[in-house]
């Protein structure tokens, strides 16, 4: 993707993916993505991870609410843009937030349920190619998932840990 190119746009297959899949599970998915937000970023692994993101939410999130619900939002912020993903499911604790993104690690409320516990240590490998970060932080209540990408990527700091 190129940095005159926005998310939006160039997601726009993933979006309307993304909504049949949370309409089939009967999750309200809603979806704020600005035009005018730029993103410098490979469009198939930021697909890719968003894909990841959505699909955890309503698996191991919404599920679990009442009225489930799951957000996506890019907004632009001082440090570059942020690509979050919220539910209003249990969340995860703070002590297993740095594991999750381990390879094969599976919590135990979702041993239950499809998948090898790889979808968010992807999605981190994801941000470190793009040089940005990814964050898992409250959604109150629920989990927020969060991609952040560089304003200037050639010039952010790299964590490869």
């Amino acid at each position: 993707m190129s940095a005159a190119d926005s998310l939006f746009r160039r997601l726009r297959p993933a979006r309307v993916a993304l909504r049949r899949v949370a309409e089939e599970a009967g999750v309200n998915l809603t979806v704020d993505v600005p035009q005018t937000v730029i993103v410098d970023a490979n469009r198939e692994l930021v697909g890719q991870a968003l894909a990841n993101l959505v699909d955890n939410a309503i698996k191991h999130g919404a599920l679990g609410a009442e009225n489930p619900a799951v957000s996506v939002t890019l907004t632009d912020a001082q440090i570059g843009a942020e690509l979050s993903v919220a539910d209003n499911g249990p969340g995860i604790a703070p002590a297993d937030r740095s594991r999750v993104t381990d390879r094969f690690v599976r919590l135990e409320a979702s041993r239950s349920t499809p998948g090898s516990g790889l979808g968010l240590s992807l999605v981190e490998a994801i941000a470190n190619v793009h040089r940005g970060q990814f964050k898992l932080g409250d959604a109150g209540p629920g989990l927020k998932a969060t991609l952040v990408f560089p304003h200037d990527p050639k010039h952010a700091p790299q964590d490869r840990s």
